[in-house]
């Protein structure tokens, strides 16, 4: 309970501390600059106000990104200042707007930490004031009433603010007074105002100057100047209902769309009185690309492209002029509001920061950046954005219209290798307009998979007496790792076989996975190796796991049969037997007594009389499977005194390998042979009674372990019935029995059939049973009973 309490407190530390990393990294700093600075002027001392050492900047990988342009401002290194780098123009960079601010990324690795800084331009009076033309004619007729007012087209300054706050100063002059309009009234055009009867045989022609002045230090100016002409007669001018239009249109309005129709009237008569409309002389060349005036009607329609991203505000100046001689003008001021639509789909600018991320990457590691903008205002520009679902990530939103995409949860390469996700920004427009980008990931592998075997055990059949460097079997695991991760190499697990290391019976190739018997295996020294393999990954930290084979050597028939005592020694040795003459038909005389050191068939031994040529028959006969020699009919006198007897043991091998025992027996008188029955079938009589007592409880354990075998096979051939395994599969957990032969190697499933797999031949389904070996001590007798008693049991299992 403690560890487990160390580990929570742990954790919730290093979550507050990533917390707090994260909230410092995407903090803002603010600076200002004024416009036009030098290069190298000093901005501020960025690395310290965002809290890094200036020894981490290059380790880092600092780096400073801007929207737009990126060489206005730069960084030195060295001491971490940030400075102006080239030519800031204030009205190029954000025209007319009152806020002007370069927004900068400030980027460092290692860990990575994304900043926000931002940098005001300040304006400074680096624009004087500009007329639209520099010389303005005005015809007035002398006629005309005091107090009239002329429109002027006003001045503009590129500047804001007090920088852009204009004063004008007429010429003195006799005539005329200057009407200037106030703040609350910027839509008014600037007048003239006639304060004097004019007189056009005094005073033809009047020459004055209009200075405008801005409210910068130090002060800019700029003229115009207003060559006044007095004409005589037609006295009134047109006149409009308003002074101001103010009008709305939507944007993207087709061409030849009504904006508004205009109608002024005239006092005068006839052709006096006949009014046109147009432009304003000094119209710009946009509003005539845009708007066009029908100069009878006065119906101002569409006439271009009306776009509320390049221009939200119209101002026309509009004049209506008479026939008369001179001709009257009038004037108004129509404002042309553009409503914005929804036509500007959001776009996104993707930055990613890796090319592949690891599997085992901690959640919140910062995957890409994204910045969306859409030129749209209002809800039309509010953009909202959303991610592909069922993926782990997930946008973090670091600034305004600035987002990171995130890890959100844990990455497993084995499941999913590569994500393609795609990011969707989405306006608030009816109907909304969307973007999409791919951000394209890619799962780094780490070593987290250790190779896995099909199964955890293999049993193997090998034939003894194999040749040397035999290849036995062929182990593999598979590693679900990629590259040098999955890179599998093979070893032994040393141990001691009895006296030996387990290294000098069997190796294992490292890269293919095959095992080799280095050495003849002897199913008489050795039935079963049982050793295990390790499979071990390329990884760091390398991973690994073992597999268990079971090597069955089986038997060949490499043993021929061995005679026992007495009268054993070598082949052919003989066995000398005193016979009375006496002896009835089926008497017992002597025994013969072999055993063979392999197993199976190939040490059940058979006993075969080979008959002497030239000789009649034999009196005697040999028990096939007892060895005991007994008589076939009633001795007599006929019958030659001394019998040479030649028995042949064989095994059931292939080949049949045969030993030869010789019999000599002589035949004597009762007198001579009494004695030597007595003893023997007081011997025999012994003999006997052991014999059944052992007989028995032979006959009992054998029925025994054979019942118990019918019923384990009964139960598992239900088992096999109830849940068949589909075509060409192990179960878990299950060995498959593999046979290996000089002609290859062949496996038999136990989920299948019980098999005895020999390698040669059709796999035999009979279950053997072989008696052992009579030891030495035995007599004749009862060895050769006990051997005959069994293997008649044995035969009948078979059977």
């Amino acid at each position: 309970m403690l560890g487990s309490d160390g580990q929570g407190a742990g954790f919730l530390l290093l979550s507050l501390l990533l917390l707090a990393a994260w909230e410092a990294g995407s903090g803002q700093v603010h600076y200002s600059v004024p416009e036009e600075a030098k290069h190298g002027t000093f901005v501020g001392r960025i690395a310290q106000d965002l809290g890094l050492e200036l020894a981490e900047l290059v380790p880092r990988l600092f780096r400073v990104a801007s929207k737009g342009r990126g060489d206005l401002l730069e960084v030195n290194l060295q001491n971490g200042i940030l400075f102006v780098n080239s030519r800031i123009d204030r009205e190029e960079l954000c025209g007319q707007s009152l806020e002007c601010s370069i927004h900068l990324e400030v980027i460092v690795e290692r860990p990575l930490q994304v900043f926000h800084v931002e940098v005001e331009v300040k304006d400074i009076n680096d624009n004087p004031p500009v007329f639209p033309a520099t010389e303005k004619n005005l015809f007035i007729s002398e006629t005309r009433a005091l107090d009239s007012h002329f429109s002027l087209e006003g001045a503009s300054d590129a500047d804001i603010g007090a920088n852009a706050l204009l004063t004008y100063r007429l010429s003195p002059n006799e005539y005329f007074s200057l009407d200037v309009p106030t703040n609350d009234e910027q839509v008014k055009p600037l007048q003239l105002v006639l304060k004097k009867p004019l007189d056009r045989e005094i005073a033809s022609e009047l020459l004055l100057v209009l200075k405008a002045t801005d409210g910068g230090k130090p002060e800019l100016t700029g003229t115009v100047e207003l060559d006044i002409t007095v004409l005589d007669v037609n006295d009134n001018a047109p006149v409009f209902d308003k002074a101001v239009y103010r009008v709305k249109i939507m944007e993207n309005a087709r061409n030849g769309t009504l904006v508004i129709r205009l109608n002024a009237s005239d006092l005068d008569e006839g052709s006096n009185s006949h009014v046109f409309y147009s432009f304003a002389t000094d119209v710009s060349p946009d509003t005539e690309a845009s708007f066009h005036i029908d100069s009878a009607t006065g119906e101002i329609k569409v006439n271009g492209k009306i776009d509320f991203e390049e221009n939200k505000l119209w101002k026309l100046q509009i004049e209506a002029v008479d026939k008369g001689n001179p001709p009257m003008f009038g004037h108004c001021t129509i404002l042309i509001e553009v409503l914005d639509i929804n036509d500007n789909a959001p776009e996104l600018l993707v930055t990613s920061l890796s090319l592949s991320v690891p599997e085992n990457a901690p959640l919140g590691t910062v995957i890409a950046l994204i910045s969306v903008t859409d030129y749209d205002a209002g809800d039309n520009g509010q953009v909202t954005c959303s991610l592909t679902p069922h993926v782990p990530f997930k946008l973090v939103s670091t600034f305004k219209n600035y987002y990171s995409l995130v890890l959100d949860s844990a990455l497993d390469r084995e499941s999913v290798s590569d994500y393609a996700v795609v990011v969707t920004a989405r306006d608030g427009g009816s109907p909304s307009l969307s973007a999409t980008a791919s951000v394209s990931v890619e799962v780094a592998d780490v070593n987290d998979n250790a190779p896995a075997f099909a199964q955890p055990e293999y049993t193997v059949f090998v034939k003894e007496n194999n040749p040397p460097g035999c290849h036995i079997f062929t182990v593999s695991a598979r590693d679900a790792d990629a590259q040098e991760n999955a890179l599998v190499s093979y070893s032994l697990v040393e141990r001691r076989v009895g006296e030996r290391a387990l290294s000098s019976y069997v190796s294992v190739h490292a890269e293919s996975g095959k095992v080799y018997a280095l050495q003849p295996l002897d199913h008489e020294e050795l039935e079963l190796l049982q050793f295990q393999v390790s499979a071990r990954d390329a990884g760091v930290p390398p991973l690994g796991s073992n597999v268990t084979l079971q090597v069955f050597v089986l038997d060949e028939n490499d043993n021929a049969p061995a005679l026992l005592p007495p009268g054993a020694g070598n082949a052919g040795g003989a066995v000398s037997q005193l016979v009375a003459r006496s002896l009835g038909a089926g008497q017992v005389v002597a025994k013969v007594r072999a055993v063979d050191a392999d197993s199976g068939y190939n040490a059940w031994l058979s006993y075969e009389l080979q008959p002497a040529s030239g000789v009649a028959r034999s009196p005697f006969r040999v028990g096939l499977y007892t060895g005991e020699i007994s008589t076939t009919r009633a001795l007599d006198e006929a019958d030659a005194p001394r019998q040479r007897l030649l028995v042949l043991v064989k095994d059931h091998g292939e080949p049949v390998l045969v030993s030869t025992a010789t019999v000599l027996l002589s035949l004597v008188d009762s007198g001579q042979a009494r004695e030597t029955p007595s003893r023997a079938l007081a011997a025999a009589a012994n003999a006997e009674t052991a014999l059944v007592d052992v007989n028995v409880y032979l006959i009992i354990a054998i029925c025994a372990v054979s019942s118990l075998l019918v019923l384990t096979l009964l139960l598992y051939t239900a088992l096999w019935c109830s849940a068949p395994p589909p075509e060409g599969a192990c179960g878990p957990g299950k060995p498959t029995l593999v046979c290996s032969s000089a002609v290859g190697s062949w496996s038999c499933s136990q989920q299948r059939r019980q098999r005895v797999c020999s390698g040669e031949g059709p796999p035999k389904t009979d279950l053997m049973a072989f008696s052992p070996s009579v030891p030495p001590g035995s007599s004749s007798g009862d060895s050769g009973k006990q051997q005959e008693i069994f293997e008649n049991v044995s035969t009948v299992l078979l059977g």
